[in-house]
């Protein structure tokens, strides 16, 4: 056996350890390169999901939404508010009128409603490691944007066998 070893030569064209290793880094990169992407495209919808969720609370507790709740509630200008809201007019989550209550349209409501159960999800998920109630809203401000269906779906198993 070790004579079969000793005279063994890669046939050409086969895998060497530096192209096993090359191919492994590529793979490397682009896993890397997947998670900046997703990562981008989170952060383009957490404004979206946070508005639609404030403008769905503030309807509940208040009967409308108006801008100035609005900018009170996410602890931004009016100026942002409006600004925001015009791209979300223009997503086609929200109704406005110059002076009027905030609307959401049926994809605002299901926008809210998804963000509503991710938010919910994962603080009950901390809350359920033993992290503080105040703690775990404001990590749950930032992961419910980023967490995974996968991750969220094993938070929700973790949770039901409790």
């Amino acid at each position: 056996m070790a004579l079969w070893f000793y005279h063994f030569r890669p046939m050409p064209g086969a895998d060497s350890k530096k192209t096993i290793e090359r191919g492994a880094r590529a793979r490397s990169v682009v896993r890397q390169a997947e998670s900046f992407r997703r990562s981008r495209r989170d952060r383009s919808t957490e404004t979206a999901q946070d508005y639609v969720e404030a403008i769905a609370d503030l309807t509940t507790s208040l009967g409308k939404a108006r801008v100035t709740d609005l900018a009170r509630r996410l602890g931004v200008t009016h100026v942002t508010v409006n600004r925001t809201l015009v791209r979300l007019r223009q997503a086609g989550y929200v109704n406005t009128k110059p002076y009027h209550a905030i609307f959401l349209t049926s994809a605002g409501e299901k926008l809210a409603e998804e963000s509503k159960k991710r938010h919910e999800t994962v603080v009950a998920f901390l809350r359920s490691l033993g992290v503080s109630a105040r703690i775990s809203e404001m990590d749950a401000e930032g992961i419910e944007h980023h967490v995974s269906p996968e991750t969220l779906a094993a938070f929700e198993r973790y949770l039901k066998k409790r």
